[in-house]
């Protein structure tokens, strides 16, 4: 998955500013060393740094990297696959938001993870669960098999609640407490928010489309949700979130 950093700050920070509820669960402690995985663009890594944590974040994506980099130049960033890291020292916590669910190895993930924590180490995270934006996906589907003749292929990851709390375990991760919940996001900008939505977070399906099927595209989605996911002026996406809280053995 491609990212622009920009478009990610200016029309989608609500995906970082939700994720501040995450970080209450995770109630870094000053001295300890936390992990972010999947930390874009790094507020919610500089969230935690504030709290007095050593805060580290890990993002597959050159350009988040870049700007968390540049704008948090105290706080280490790593360039790295969520499936396939390593640290020379250990975390006493390990925090994700919105991350995870783009991840494809998602058992490589976990077990990295794993091994990163310490005995007793916590693990907080939020991603998209089962069910999340299905109509926005099943709507971006129908348009794009009828304008371009291709199936579209997502590649994102949302997992039931057992089915994900069962894959931690099995690497020594025991849950403590999860939640699967309905979140309607609105999506800024107003008018144009389903579109920007699709520019960010349908890159990969979109990047063999033409400019005028991008349109079409565009407007079909548009077309097919707007009775259900329109409403004074805004769009909203139908998210639906995972919340794990678990503990290392």
């Amino acid at each position: 998955m491609q990212w622009d950093s920009s478009l990610y700050q200016t029309r989608h920070d609500f995906v970082f500013k939700y994720g501040e509820g995450v970080l209450e669960l995770l109630e870094p402690q000053n001295g300890e060393r936390v992990l972010d995985v999947g930390c874009g663009t790094g507020e919610l890594t500089a969230r935690i740094a504030a709290a007095g944590a050593r805060a580290v974040g890990l993002d597959s994506s050159p350009d988040m990297i870049a700007a968390a980099r540049k704008r948090f130049a105290d706080i280490e960033f790593v360039h790295a696959d969520a499936a396939d890291f390593a640290f020379d020292e250990s975390f006493d916590a390990i925090f994700s938001n919105a991350a995870l669910h783009w991840v494809k190895d998602r058992e490589g993930a976990v077990a990295c993870m794993a091994r990163a924590l310490k005995p007793g180490g916590r693990f907080v995270v939020e991603m998209g669960g089962r069910g999340n934006i299905a109509q926005l996906t099943a709507a971006i589907d129908a348009a794009v098999l009828a304008i371009t003749g291709a199936h579209a292929e997502h590649g994102r990851y949302y997992p039931a609640l057992g089915e994900y709390s069962a894959l931690l375990e099995k690497y020594g991760v025991e849950v403590t407490g999860a939640w699967l919940f309905d979140r309607p996001t609105q999506l800024a900008e107003g008018s144009l928010g389903l579109r920007n939505w699709i520019a960010q977070f349908e890159r990969e399906v979109l990047k063999d489309c033409t400019e005028a099927q991008r349109a079409a595209i565009d407007a079909a989605v548009e077309d097919a949700l707007r009775d259900t996911l329109f409403s004074d002026g805004h769009w909203f996406a139908d998210y639906r979130r995972l919340r794990i809280v678990a503990r290392k053995i």
